[in-house]
């Protein structure tokens, strides 16, 4: 499988460190945390990557390259070079799936780079958890601290929209067929800033967007404290 990284974002909650460093050049545990993602996609036998970027991307392409020395193809999509900034999540994948040069309906993998997941296994069976019938199948976390209200609802491998009670959090991880894309972003002109969320929810309305709840080591390292607790060995 192939796989996109989101990892366009200015990082506004992590300043000051992402005044002069991309957050997913942040250090943590010893290596950038773009890293623990381009290290796991390769163990689980990806082979080409698209990254996203936009805020201080040159200094990404400069520290990743081509991802050789990862054992992968490493392709840029480059918003602030095309576009003058950060397309968001939605913006960001229509603008980046072209480079995937996917075959057909052949599936990818969807990583958020602000996110650590060392125990995730990007592999061709956790990915086999994509049901014919379904755009996407995301993986849910059980809320943080940060998130009580969660994101969405679980029944019978189906993502819903839930209630306070029964939400979880999307981890920012998933596999997505390019229809998602085709079919339900066909409106969204390439270059355009829009949030992924209100297609998630279109694909929740049709009954094809499934889910599971994935309870291995995760964080959104979204401020300097988190990271600064990571680092010190924190899950």
């Amino acid at each position: 499988m192939k796989a996109i990284i989101l990892a366009a974002g200015r990082g506004e909650r992590m300043r000051p460190l992402t005044d002069t460093c991309p957050k997913p050049l942040l250090p943590l545990r010893g290596k950038p945390l773009i890293e623990w993602h381009l290290e796991a996609l390769a163990r689980g036998g990806v082979r080409e990557v698209v990254i996203n970027t936009a805020w201080l991307e040159e200094q990404l392409v400069a520290a990743l390259g081509d991802g050789a020395r990862f054992g992968l193809t490493i392709r840029w999509s480059l918003e602030g070079r095309d576009h003058g900034g950060a397309l968001e999540t939605a913006g960001g994948l229509k603008k980046a799936l072209p480079l995937l040069r996917l075959d057909g309906d052949e599936p990818f993998w969807y990583v958020a780079a602000d996110v650590f997941a060392p125990d995730f296994r990007f592999d061709a069976a956790t990915a086999a958890a994509l049901q014919p019938g379904e755009l996407a199948h995301l993986w849910l976390v059980p809320n943080p601290p940060q998130h009580p209200r969660g994101d969405f609802g679980l029944a019978g491998g189906r993502v819903g929209a839930g209630t306070d009670a029964d939400r979880f959090t999307w981890s920012g991880i998933g596999v997505f067929r390019p229809g998602f894309v085709h079919e339900l972003m066909a409106a969204l002109p390439v270059g355009t800033r829009a949030r992924l969320r209100p297609y998630l929810d279109t694909a929740i309305a049709q009954g094809r967007l499934g889910g599971q709840l994935w309870r291995g080591i995760w964080a959104d390292v979204g401020t300097p404290e988190r990271l600064r607790a990571l680092d010190a060995g924190a899950t």
